[in-house]
């Protein structure tokens, strides 16, 4: 055997034991990262006894009283059309005007204004909203928007928005810029271009931003605590907050309820996830 051949073969038996262990590796963290989630599951399936005796252990028998009691103490119809209703209309309107801000701003970077104005949106950034929130407070106040959607709605669309103008912003300039020359050529206005020919191009990022919006939207609390009081218009996680009480909390009550929480969100992934691998290809062969 030549002296090549000896050593392709030690480095296949080494690149075959480094990937031996970095499978196992792998496989514990991910045993390690389901353990949360196996016990939030069992947990619903038992009583308050049963799972206070054995935390980890399967349920005796499978109940789902729990789910039917979550179902009917947080009014999740009631509940979920609140929160579907916020996140739809946010999503909606953070796409719109983040998806022309960035075309424009892109379009426009040679100028003065439009740097300036791009670098204000990406300072939206650097800080957390929840550090303006009394100014919010006294914004929103002061619109008459207390104790409505279109409170929550307009926060969570000023909150999304430069993040996703910085996302539009980056995609854009991979357009190239010929074929809105040519529709102009046509006679086409500003507007025109943009509808027909730029946001049919944009899909990849604006399903990006849709799911990191609506991830955003949907989780959010802090919004919904300070300016929903009527219970008729509060959301998900204000429903599942009332089992958190000053001394105690009752989990097995309270896990059912952040399941009928997250399940909305578990099946809008599945279902865009064929539109995630798409955006993520063509993002790549745009790039």
């Amino acid at each position: 055997m030549s002296t090549t051949t000896r050593r392709k073969a030690t480095l296949q038996r080494g690149e075959r034991r480094v990937n031996g262990i970095s499978f196992v590796v792998m496989t514990l963290l991910a045993v390690l990262m389901m353990i949360p989630i196996y016990y939030l599951l069992v947990t619903t399936f038992k009583t308050p006894a049963e799972s206070a005796a054995s935390p980890m252990g399967l349920p005796s028998k499978i109940d789902f009283s729990g789910y039917v009691n979550a179902w009917n103490v947080m009014e999740y119809p009631r509940a979920f059309a609140n929160t579907a209703f916020i996140t739809v209309v946010a999503v909606l309107g953070t796409i719109v005007f983040a998806a022309m801000a960035g075309y424009v701003l892109n379009r426009k970077a040679k100028s003065r204004l439009a740097t300036i104005t791009f670098l204000l949106f990406l300072s939206g950034l650097m800080f957390p909203y929840q550090m303006g929130i009394m100014g919010m407070y006294s914004l929103i106040r002061s619109m008459g928007l207390m104790d409505t959607h279109w409170a929550v709605i307009l926060i969570n669309i000023a909150v999304n928005t430069p993040f996703a103008i910085f996302l539009f912003y980056a995609f854009t300039g991979t357009i190239p810029k010929e074929l809105e020359e040519a529709a102009e050529i046509d006679g086409a206005g500003v507007f025109r271009r943009f509808v027909t020919i730029i946001f049919p191009l944009l899909r990849p990022v604006v399903v990006t931003v849709a799911i990191l919006t609506t991830l955003n939207v949907w989780n959010d609390f802090m919004g919904p605590l300070y300016f929903l009081q009527s219970r008729e218009k509060q959301v998900i996680l204000q429903e599942v907050y009332r089992n958190v009480g000053q001394f105690s909390t009752d989990w097995t009550a309270m896990f059912p309820m952040m399941v009928l929480g997250v399940l909305p969100l578990l099946l809008f992934y599945v279902i865009m996830q064929r539109y995630i691998i798409g955006g993520v290809i063509a993002g790549a062969l745009k790039g």
